[in-house]
């Protein structure tokens, strides 16, 4: 069978090779690869600044964003062939933390955690693979490829999980919701946001092209002007912050609003640094209550709220999210940035 394999640490490695096809072992399911999505942790694995392979292997096969249907299940699984699944990218630690040992493997302390297609395991960019069921996810059959959308879904569901859990501190009832960035996190961020009865705003420097229609089509309004300005037009209560930009971070953390919450879940390059005062930042972070928390990765149960809110999502503004289908045979122009883009996936059967 074909898969898409890297050599950690080499730029330029990632190629389609054949290689043999898994075997289920006890107790897992064996999937078909439909679709793979493509990330920035995709483009690093390329670039060879990121990734590990598995123990005493030079190669990897990449991919965390996946889609399969189960070809075989065994017994008393809770799955039957012709189900769409996806596979949880992250797995606890061979010796597990506290966090790990108790289920919280996305909040591991040690950071001795692996993930599929990342981190020591090999991942769903492969014509088959295997998934122990436990860490198998099922998706409406009915989205079709956009089912590759659930593990960004995922993280989305985790920051609001998060954003949820500090909010409970004492009497919470958001009105307002601001995102940063209308990549396919900020989109499916606003997405849930709208699902939760928020008024949802949505920033981004494009100002043109389909991710404003996007927003538009959720009920959210779009904003392609300076950020800061648009928090304090709408007093948000919430802000998720998606691009992992220096002058976005700053302008979201300056903003002066009792009892505000903020997660980070966009990844910067550092390429820029931003000058801010801590001081200050700090006075108004204790005067107001205020918080901001970072979030990545996802447990299982925030891949089944996705799951969920994919599934009460509009299938043909989901499937608009996936501007690019590459065929395995084109590999090379899935990884290209191109305007349009928002979410590409590569279809694992061509």
């Amino acid at each position: 069978m074909k898969a898409i394999t890297a050599e950690p640490g080499r730029a330029g490695s990632v190629r389609v090779e054949e290689i043999d096809a898994p075997e289920p072992a006890g107790g897992e399911l064996l999937v078909e690869g439909l679709a793979l999505g493509i990330c920035g942790t995709d483009r690093e694995l390329l670039s060879g600044v990121y990734g590990s392979a598995p123990t005493g292997r030079s190669r990897l096969v990449i991919g965390h964003e996946s889609l399969g249907r189960v070809l075989s299940a065994p017994p008393g699984s809770g799955f039957r062939a012709g189900e769409h699944v996806v596979g949880v990218v992250r797995r606890p630690d061979p010796e597990p933390c506290g966090a790990c040992a108790h289920g919280e493997f996305d909040m591991c302390r040690n950071g001795r955690y692996r993930e599929r297609g990342i981190k020591e395991l090999d991942g769903f960019g492969a014509q088959r693979w295997t998934v122990e069921p436990e860490f198998a996810v099922r998706v409406d059959a009915a989205l079709g490829l956009s089912g590759a959308l659930l593990e960004p879904a995922s993280v989305v569901a985790k920051a609001w999980d998060q954003l949820d859990r500090v909010g409970a501190r004492a009497w919470y009832r958001p009105a307002v919701a601001v995102v940063t960035g209308a990549g396919p996190i900020g989109l499916l961020a606003a997405l849930m946001g709208r699902q939760r009865g928020l008024e949802v705003h949505v920033v981004d420097r494009v100002e043109d092209g389909g991710k404003p229609a996007l927003v538009g089509a959720l009920g959210a309004e779009y904003h392609a002007e300076d950020p800061g300005a648009v928090l304090a037009e709408t007093e948000a209560d919430i802000v998720l912050e998606t691009t992992g930009a220096g002058p976005v971070i700053s302008a979201v953390l300056g903003r002066d609003r009792p009892y505000s919450l903020t997660a980070l879940v966009g990844l910067g390059d550092g390429a820029r640094s931003e000058a801010l005062d801590l001081a200050a930042l700090g006075t108004r972070m204790v005067l107001s209550n205020a918080v901001v928390l970072g979030s990545v990765n996802a447990n299982v149960r925030h891949w089944t709220t996705a799951a969920e809110a994919l599934a009460r999502a509009d299938g043909e503004w989901l499937a608009s999210l996936v501007t690019r289908r590459v065929p395995l045979t084109e590999l090379d122009t899935a990884f290209e940035h191109r305007p349009e883009d928002i979410k590409v996936l590569i279809d694992l059967q061509s």
